[in-house]
């Protein structure tokens, strides 16, 4: 089965806002969804963008309130008020865990989308190890050996390979989809790519591939 490649972050707004939908375009093409969670920072700073903490105020109240408002009332994806309380804590472990279930097997798209669901609709602390314990357990995993697998220097080296692979490749942020070669980047561009999958775009566009970090 072909597949879509998805760079994202556990704690992703736009991820989260677009994960139902997305689900149902790679399933609906009979397409396997590859996962591959980032650290965002070092991503998002190496394509040229502004750190969050440095941009505006006006350009998070828009992007991160009112779009993401927006965004959630018509994907139908409810979300808190404001920014999550843990949105700023580090994500490795939890995007370590989805890098995990893929290792063992288990049903990725739909522990993906509950730590995206339970993060910015319940306020759920991603970082927080008794979370994802009962977060994994509610799906009917195995939620110690999950983290088990997490914590483990192989699951970190596939961490750590994901994401020179998004900054070689000029991924911009989370999320981020790949089909074919070809990249979409964000959620409002889904519906591109449920097109794209039907009749791919005509010509090849190939985006810089950023700096050589072997």
């Amino acid at each position: 089965m072909s597949e879509i490649e998805y760079f994202y972050s556990a704690h992703s707004a736009y991820a989260y806002l677009g994960s139902r939908r997305f689900m149902r375009i790679a399933r609906a093409a009979g397409r396997r969804i590859r996962h591959r969670p980032v650290f965002l920072r070092p991503v998002i700073e190496a394509c040229g963008a502004v750190p969050f903490k440095q941009r505006s105020k006006a350009h998070i109240d828009y992007y991160f309130r009112r779009e993401i408002e927006r965004w959630a009332e018509f994907r139908d994806a409810p979300v808190m008020q404001g920014i999550p309380t843990h949105h700023h804590k580090d994500m490795t472990l939890a995007n370590c865990l989805l890098i995990a279930a893929v290792e063992l097997g288990e049903d990725v798209d739909e522990l993906a989308h509950v730590l995206l669901e339970a993060h910015w609709r319940d306020d759920a602390d991603l970082a927080d190890r008794a979370t994802l314990l009962r977060l994994a357990a509610g799906l009917g995993l195995d939620a110690e050996r999950l983290l088990e697998v997490a914590d483990a220097p192989r699951t970190r080296d596939i961490y750590d390979t994901n994401n020179t692979e998004a900054v070689r490749r000029s991924v911009f942020g989370s999320p981020t989809y790949f089909a074919d070669g070809d990249m979409f980047y964000g959620q409002d561009r889904l519906e591109i790519l449920e097109r794209a999958l039907q009749k791919p775009f005509a010509g090849v566009f190939e985006i810089n591939s950023g700096p050589d970090l072997a």
